[in-house]
């Protein structure tokens, strides 16, 4: 595995700063929003965390986690157009929450990935992309997606009630 960079201690720093407040402002607020403040850091600190990563080029060329890092970027700009302009008048919040908590799992697969390809630092957890402990880490961070997109859709509708 190569060195980290400065930028790639920028970029992991700040992603764990994004993936905290994330998280932290699901269980709060239930979904996020730049209305308020855990929400703003979040959204803000991952522009920057999703920006730094199409500079990391440790892996060879463009790769899976700089798809990550656009579809994270897009993710953003959807948030926030649903938040902002409402674009599809009363069901916008729904893709909000859709895009924000998107965002999480962008940030979850290429952390754990890292995570397990580095550490522990003289034999790590995993050594290729297709180990089964990496695999079975991305399908249930994916169905922990699935079900908190449902809770907060009931959640959301229960708001409107």
């Amino acid at each position: 595995m190569p060195e980290m960079t400065m930028l790639g201690w920028f970029h992991t720093v700040l992603g764990v700063v994004a993936v905290s407040s994330g998280f932290y402002t699901l269980y709060k607020y239930r979904v996020i929003s730049v209305q308020e403040g855990p929400g703003k850091l979040y959204v803000y600190v991952t522009l920057l965390v999703a920006g730094s990563a199409l500079g990391i080029y440790n892996q060879g060329g463009f790769g899976i986690a700089h798809i990550l890092a656009v579809l994270t970027l897009l993710a953003l700009a959807g948030g926030l157009i649903m938040e902002k302009i409402k674009l599809f008048g009363s069901f916008s919040k729904y893709f909000q929450a859709l895009s924000y908590t998107s965002t999480l799992l962008f940030h979850m697969i290429p952390a754990i990935t890292d995570f397990l390809r580095r550490l522990p630092v003289e034999d790590p957890f995993i050594d290729s992309f297709e180990d089964p402990l990496l695999v079975k880490f991305y399908l249930a961070f994916l169905l922990i997606f699935v079900v908190g997109i449902i809770a907060q859709i009931f959640w959301l509708k229960k708001q409107e009630n």
